[in-house]
């Protein structure tokens, strides 16, 4: 145990300085994509069932939508460039940009060496929670996915149903990969509808139940050619259980729209990120 310092308070008043200004971050055109969303026409639709995930495409200049069907469920979701693995969701620098939890008008970037966005939130029906009393709110980037190496280590056992194994047995069958060669692809996720935060005394990670009911969605307009795989978390609506069999689940839907071409008029997908990769060499 350490001694507070004769000036503890003072170093513990310093303010904060926000480490990445987003001002000079390239702002989506949200009119631009309003405008479209009044034009769409559904394409697809995925039904992902409870405990399980389900594969889906979405070409760039379409939308998509993740929605509440049956009962309060949260999911998982990790999206990848249709034609490259590689560049796959980097949930850390869309929270060190964008904040925790994401909502309307924040986008979900790639890794490197690509970083731009692959896809931009476009409506999100729970934008009312904002932040509760316990710092909680909903669609979180701080959370990695529930997954059977941790349920391991804290409570023993084999369970096969958590949402890393179930978004790596749903991508080897869309992809005919082996297990161990989908595992590595899968990645930190946004945290669909789940209410999450820090707690203020101890800092650890918490969920709480989701505000989210049948008829809810958030709905992304795809930036890139996009692979998108979504998990039914085996929490249900993560009010009381985590990686278990005993939580009411639901299915959760996908449905990819298609605008009329003119709506994008002067729209195309973002570049690769400009750095030249030197690094000092």
């Amino acid at each position: 145990m350490s001694l507070a310092p004769p000036d503890a308070d003072a170093r513990r008043e310093v303010a904060p300085v926000i480490c990445y200004p987003v001002e000079t971050l390239p702002p989506p055109d949200m009119a631009l994509y309003d405008a479209a969303r009044a034009s769409l026409a559904k394409t697809a639709e995925v039904i992902v069932p409870p405990r399980e995930a389900g594969v889906f495409t979405v070409p760039a200049g379409h939308f998509f939508r993740i929605t509440s069907v049956e009962g309060p469920q949260v999911g998982d979701l990790n999206l990848w460039h249709l034609n490259d693995l590689s560049e796959r969701f980097y949930s850390g620098k869309t929270r060190a940009l964008h904040g925790t939890h994401l909502t309307r008008g924040d986008r979900m970037w790639s890794a490197f060496p690509h970083l731009r966005p692959l896809a931009t939130i476009t409506a999100d029906t729970l934008g009312w929670y904002g932040i509760d009393s316990y710092g909680g709110s909903v669609h979180d980037v701080i959370g990695t996915r529930c997954d059977p190496y941790t349920h391991n280590l804290l409570s023993g056992g084999q369970y096969h149903h958590c949402c890393h194994s179930n978004l790596t047995r749903a991508l080897a069958a869309h992809l005919g990969m082996d297990l161990s060669e989908a595992e590595r692809h899968v990645h930190d996720v946004l945290n669909v509808f789940m209410c999450t935060g820090f707690t203020r005394d101890t800092g650890q990670y918490f969920m709480k139940a989701s505000p989210v009911r049948p008829g809810d969605f958030l709905e992304f307009f795809a930036e890139v050619d996009l692979l998108g795989a979504l998990s039914a978390c085996p929490g249900g609506d993560c009010s009381t259980l985590h990686s278990s069999d005993i939580a009411s689940c639901h299915p959760l839907l996908v449905e990819v729209f298609a605008p009329e071409p003119a709506a994008l008029t002067g729209w195309q997908s973002p570049a690769r990120n400009a750095y030249a990769g030197g690094h000092g060499s």
